[in-house]
């Protein structure tokens, strides 16, 4: 029995759902999207709108049998798709974008703008600012929940009553609470079926992969030389040492052989013909035969430069080089006795020197350099170098475990967009080169998930320059790496673990591998052989971080090696 009419309470406008417009309501309704129409607004077919619900707003787009309960309010620019619904006395307000089939409960708060609170002055003496909010499709929003301005909630979502989402929710999270934290991924829910679909598909991959590396490895074999990308398709490249390298790599890891139609000697002999054993560095040059022969280098002044242990080709030789002979059953001729010469002080120096903001990729890369020199001289020369091969070491992990950020987990600074770029990337290759390599635990776990958290929703990722290997490989592996410390926020790693490994397992190209920029123009765009050999590494990490990476059939042993190559004694045990 419905008492409320009586009172001037219309059930329709808080049972919108219940609305027919070809009842006697339907007159009433047509002249209030009159109202509304002739004020700007745009309006679908089967829209209801309560004549009691407040809207005031600059512009507003409802899409199809969208419907706004009594007494929401809504107010500036707002584009709300199709089957959505308003519920009571729920507040949309600002600048906000959503999709199709969003549900939001009775009393939640939409708010996509911010007030200004400069210290200066009052609060209520100050205007407001808009970064918006981008709502996805199929998202339901319980009753009492708050969203804020600069947040992007993903397609399928669920939003727990009462959260406070503060920050970027993924594609079918479902989070809850103050700040709203993801609890699952609601296809997790069929566990058992998605996992076993999921083993399926990356053992298909993984056989794909094997089957068709020799023509990877072949299409990319040119002139008697490896290179990265063959000519045909993204013009001549100068002869370079890393394609034999990644052709080794790809090849043990697929094949459990080196590179169809050349012996492991052969190989080694090549790659380490031009370390100076000085130095114990490897120039960039030609491998071909001929080139060897003939001492050429990829520049015609290269031979003339001074190497340097951390900073260009032949500081990134150190682990291309250095991983791939090992991998052929060999080490190099000559220990990096350009590293193993820096004492301790020496190191800090440059360290301290480096630009940790706007070049912290870089910094990371020689750090990177400078502690994969020491784990080679360590594991391959102990016998020959003074005090084991260690060198600057000490000095470098003490200086790194000093000079880490405790609210961000890094060591760089952010920069203007894209804001974590340059950090998280610089992150990933500093330990990589130091704590994952000697199997020692981050400094700061929890914080870097936030923070690697943070900058995995930036849009700039999901562009076709943005999605490149580097781009996902520096993500995955400090998640991968944080997550043998602390289990903090790792639902949500897992959720993003699992919606790049969708996109990832369709990165194969038949016969050509995948491109460094899958989805890119340009050479970038063109499959070769870094972008295979990382592309791999990154399908076996994302699948480990999500228990699955068995399914795969190989385990990376190179510059990717999960393993450490070197573990320290602690003092303890020391002799």
């Amino acid at each position: 029995m419905d008492h409320s009419a009586a009172q001037g309470v219309r059930r329709v406008d808080f049972l919108p759902w219940e609305y027919d417009p070809a009842s006697a309501e339907g007159a009433a309704q047509a002249a209030r999207q009159r109202e509304l129409v002739d004020a700007g607004a745009q309006l679908g077919a089967g829209v209801f709108v309560a004549p009691n619900a407040a809207v005031y707003c600059d512009r507003l787009a409802l899409g199809d049998r969208t419907y706004v309960a009594a007494l929401a309010y809504l107010s500036g620019d707002l584009t709300i798709g199709a089957d959505c619904s308003v519920n009571p006395f729920a507040v949309v307000r600002g600048e906000i974008r959503m999709g199709d089939g969003v549900r939001i409960g009775a009393h939640t708060s939409i708010l996509g703008f911010n007030h200004q609170m400069a210290n200066d002055r009052p609060v209520f003496q100050q205007g407001t600012w808009s970064k918006g909010i981008t709502i996805g499709d199929d998202v339901w929003i319980g009753s009492n929940a708050t969203i804020l301005d600069g947040v992007t909630v993903g397609d399928h979502v669920v939003v727990a009553a009462g959260a406070v989402v503060t920050k970027n929710v993924p594609d079918w999270a479902v989070v809850a609470g103050n700040p709203a934290r993801v609890l699952r991924d609601r296809r997790a829910e069929t566990k058992g079926a998605t996992a076993g679909d999921l083993a399926a598909r990356l053992a298909a991959f993984g056989d794909r992969a094997r089957e068709q590396a020799g023509d990877v490895l072949a299409r990319c074999f040119e002139d008697g030389r490896f290179v990265d990308r063959p000519s045909a398709a993204a013009g001549p490249l100068p002869p370079a040492v890393r394609p034999w390298a990644d052709a080794v790599e790809i090849a043990d890891l697929l094949l459990g052989t080196p590179p169809p139609g050349f012996d492991a000697a052969d190989l080694v002999r090549r790659l380490t013909a031009r370390q100076d054993p000085a130095t114990g560095l490897i120039p960039e040059g030609d491998l071909a035969d001929r080139g060897l022969s003939a001492g050429t280098a990829e520049r015609p002044d290269a031979a003339d430069e001074p190497l340097s242990p951390t900073d260009g080709d032949a500081a990134y030789h150190v682990l291309s080089v250095g991983y791939a002979v090992r991998l052929l059953g060999a080490r190099l001729p000559h220990p990096v006795r350009a590293v193993h010469a820096l004492g301790d002080r020496d190191v800090v120096a440059a360290l301290e020197a480096r630009d940790w903001g706007a070049q912290a990729w870089g910094s990371g890369a020689a750090v990177d350099s400078l502690a994969t020199a020491c784990a080679l001289n360590m594991a391959d020369f102990s016998e020959e170098l003074p005090d084991g091969g260690v060198g600057p070491l000490h000095g470098l992990l003490g200086w790194l475990t000093a000079r880490a950020n405790p609210a961000t987990g890094l060591w760089g600074a952010p920069q203007p967009a894209p804001r974590w770029l340059q950090a998280v990337n610089g992150f990933y290759r500093l330990t990589r080169g130091s704590y994952a390599q000697f199997g020692l635990p981050l400094p700061y776990p929890e914080a870097v998930v936030d923070t690697v958290l943070e900058h995995a929703a930036d849009p700039v990722l999901a562009t076709p320059d943005g999605y490149t290997a580097c781009n996902v490989l520096d993500i995955v592996h400090p998640l991968w790496l944080a997550a043998k410390q602390t289990a903090h926020r790792r639902a949500e790693g897992e959720a993003w673990a699992r919606d790049q490994l969708d996109r990832a397992l369709e990165n194969w190209a038949d016969g050509a591998g995948i491109a460094f920029a899958p989805r890119g123009d340009g050479p970038d765009g063109v499959p070769g052989l870094q972008g295979t050999e990382m592309w791999l590494s990154i399908v076996w990490y994302l699948a480990d971080h999500l228990g699955v990476a068995d399914s795969l059939g190989y385990r990376p042993r190179g510059v990717h090696n999960p393993d450490p190559l070197v573990r320290l004694t602690p003092v303890d045990e020391a002799d």
